[in-house]
């Protein structure tokens, strides 16, 4: 059995992938994706807007799947890049994909909701494709703010609904009911049973609503490089955000 060969059975034992990773010439995870080429397809219309030199930089992924973005930053010279997700199956993959690529990243089984017991913070976190899967969308992107985000936020949803997006008022009287009947007005569609046969995709904020939701965490949007994707600078969370913190432990 040549190199390859064996290669692809591993990659079919660890059953079906979500990322198509190319783990050696030809040898890729997932050939027959039902969108094609992804995540390099998404990735083609941001990669320029991530910085190509990150030498000495960590980097967090949430959500990390089979670790396409991880390796990805990691090729990209980061020093130290760190794949979190909560489901062991794909904690699998992405060690499998990194050790035929030499790639030395940590992988750690953990959501969104434990950053704070990660304990530090990265310079980029990558939060990609994870904000519809949530119970507590906004919650998730505070903790980020306040626990695991250094510098740099890449963030990526699914969105539906308005594209545009109209200014929005500081205030509005009680009675001015107008303004939410607009569909470009930020909005959170909530998904109660299923979407696209998937019963966690919970969320699905429209164009203002991602906006809206990444400036109130405290995430400053600079760079809007593809459709669904934003890259943000920390800066101070807004006062009426208030304090957020870790989960207390039971007992």
């Amino acid at each position: 059995m040549s190199a390859a060969d064996d290669l692809r059975d591993r990659a079919a034992a660890l059953g079906r992938w979500f990322h198509n990773i190319e783990i050696a010439p030809g040898v890729f995870t997932a050939p027959d994706h039902f969108l094609g080429d992804y995540p390099q397809v998404k990735w083609r219309g941001f990669a320029h807007a991530i910085p190509q030199d990150l030498t000495g930089r960590s980097v967090l992924d949430i959500g990390c799947n089979g670790g396409f973005y991880a390796i990805e930053m990691k090729r990209r010279g980061a020093a130290r890049v760190v794949g979190l997700d909560e489901d062991p199956h794909y904690l699998a993959q992405g060690r499998f994909a990194a050790e035929a690529l030499g790639a030395e990243i940590e992988f750690r089984q953990g959501s969104v909701y434990d950053v704070a017991a990660l304990g530090e913070r990265f310079d980029v976190v990558l939060f990609m494709g994870v904000l519809y899967h949530l119970r507590h969308p906004l919650l998730a992107l505070d903790l980020i703010h306040a626990h695991a985000c250094a510098d740099l936020l890449v963030f990526q949803s699914m969105q539906r609904g308005a594209k545009t997006v109209s200014p929005v008022e500081a205030d509005y009287d009680f009675f001015e009911t107008e303004p939410f009947d607009r569909p470009d007005y930020p909005k959170l569609h909530f998904i109660e049973q299923r979407y696209a046969g998937d019963p966690t995709n919970w969320w699905a904020p429209n164009r203002a609503c991602t906006e809206a939701m990444l400036r109130a965490a405290g995430f400053a949007i600079t760079a809007h490089p593809e459709e669904e994707v934003y890259l943000c600078r920390r800066v101070e969370a807004p006062a009426l955000a208030g304090p957020v913190y870790p989960a207390r432990p039971a007992g």
